[in-house]
């Protein structure tokens, strides 16, 4: 099978269902950035140098997002209702239970935040907080996309939280390095 198909030659693409969207469809922006963020994430993982436990037990929790996102740009493609919808496996409540779970445990591993901070410190927390911005993109466009057509809510739940667990792991990733958090320093003055 060739990896071309010239099938997207005329600027539209495939959805699950076999409906043909433009590219640039509020829906294809939405899982074209969880793919991107899929993509951030991957470039986090090869960034855990160690084998020891924390090191494997943040590799394992970030292969498992990395699976979800995929199910959540399946979800995405796939409306509900549509034409093959009972074959996406969707993003549920359970789901977004084991980011806020991952959250609460990596909120311990940081001290207490006391100001604004910026993206940077270790490289390891630097390229979290990529995948951060990253993911709030994605949750933009799939709440635009949701003023238009249905979003699953708890998809959106999800990838909320996961933006919150991504800071709340750059934090706890500066933390173990011995790298403190760069604070933000507002402009003095008018």
């Amino acid at each position: 099978m060739k990896l071309y198909t010239k099938t997207g030659d005329d600027g539209k693409t495939g959805l699950f269902s076999g409906d043909r969207v433009g590219k640039d469809h509020p829906r294809i922006e939405a899982y074209g950035t969880v793919d991107e963020l899929n993509a951030c994430i991957g470039l986090v993982v090869s960034a855990i140098q160690g084998d020891t436990g924390p090191d494997i037990r943040l590799r394992e929790l970030l292969g498992s997002i990395q699976s979800r996102c995929f199910d959540l740009g399946a979800d995405l493609a796939t409306p509900e209702g549509a034409r093959n919808s009972d074959k996406v496996s969707r993003i549920d409540d359970a789901d977004v239970k084991v980011l806020e779970d991952a959250i609460d445990h990596y909120q311990a591993a940081a001290p207490e935040i006391s100001c604004f901070v910026l993206p940077g410190g270790c490289e390891l927390a630097s390229r979290l907080h990529l995948a951060r911005t990253v993911c709030r993109r994605a949750e933009r466009l799939m709440v635009h996309l949701g003023h238009a057509e249905r979003v699953t809510p708890e998809a959106i739940r999800w990838v909320n939280r996961l933006s919150d667990l991504l800071f709340a792991m750059s934090r706890a990733a500066n933390h173990a390095a011995g790298v403190g958090d760069v604070p933000w320093k507002p402009k003095s003055g008018g």
